[in-house]
């Protein structure tokens, strides 16, 4: 029997081990079809997601990393005692038009992000930037409808703008790192010099932003009153009392007060708001 069985296992091989071996080959050829086209699709697919990612941000960047503080920069110019109307209505017109490019771009932006993510807001950076679009149209909305100077709810409305786009500003630097982070989840791609140059930039505008105060008072130092003291204007506040009398007081010699320190003091805005209450 044994002497039959090499004989037989010989010709079983011989006629069915082929036809295996082919059905291998076929199935083999197959998949590595299959992997093929599925590397030439899925490259496709990723890089045409990370370069809408990569606009985003370039977008959302511009307006609100860099065109918004830049505005706020510009209308500050705005408030040193030397300003002429006709400085101050240029300062102006170049402010308007840095946060209407701003809204511009942030909406191109929303756009882009409506058309291809998938915006299931579960996380920080969607969620920031769904209310940092509201906020933008409604201050966008505020700046339309501005008051004229002098007019009745000018200071109030003066108040809330500037309030409403300080926190845009704010939340938009904080957003902007967290889509640099978002980034490097989707893409695994480094940040960290993007991170550190998007830090030294908006650590210049900081610095910028707190010089302005101060110049006016860093080049009064050189300047000799007598009692080598320096001296700011004294702004008089007139509060009512309740028995018919009034209150006045002044601001102290050699004070510095900020922008907004400054136009609420230079509008009697507290004399207003104690007169409506």
């Amino acid at each position: 029997m044994r002497k039959y069985w090499l004989p037989i296992t010989s010709v079983f091989a011989f006629f069915v081990f082929p036809h295996f071996i082919a059905c291998l080959s076929n199935e083999e050829i197959q998949l590595n079809s299959q992997l093929i086209s599925i590397k030439q699709h899925v490259p496709k697919v990723n890089s045409q997601r990370i370069f809408d990612i990569e606009i985003h941000g370039i977008l959302l960047w511009a307006s609100m990393g860099f065109l918004m503080p830049a505005g706020i920069l510009t209308i500050r110019l705005s408030n040193t005692e030397e300003c002429s109307r006709t400085k101050l209505k240029v300062l102006f017109y170049v402010h308007a038009i840095l946060q209407v490019l701003s809204v511009l771009l942030a909406t191109a932006g929303a756009v882009l992000s409506i058309k291809s993510f998938e915006n299931r807001f579960n996380n920080n950076h969607q969620r920031i930037g769904l209310a940092l679009y509201i906020a933008i149209y409604v201050q966008f909305l505020m700046g339309l409808r501005r008051p004229k100077r002098g007019s009745k709810g000018r200071s109030v409305w003066y108040f809330f703008h500037w309030l409403l786009g300080t926190t845009i500003c704010l939340a938009g630097i904080v957003n902007t790192y967290t889509g640099l982070n978002a980034y490097h989840e989707r893409t695994s791609k480094p940040i960290s010099l993007w991170t550190i140059i998007y830090t030294a930039q908006i650590s210049f505008m900081g610095f910028f932003y707190l010089f302005q105060d101060k110049w006016e008072y860093i080049q009064k130092q050189g300047v000799n009153h007598g009692n080598n003291e320096t001296m700011t204007p004294q702004v008089e506040i007139v509060v009512p009392q309740s028995d018919g009398q009034k209150m006045i007081t002044r601001t102290e010699s050699g004070r510095k007060i900020n922008a907004l320190g400054t136009y609420f003091s230079r509008n009697n805005v507290l004399n207003k708001l104690l007169q409506q209450t």
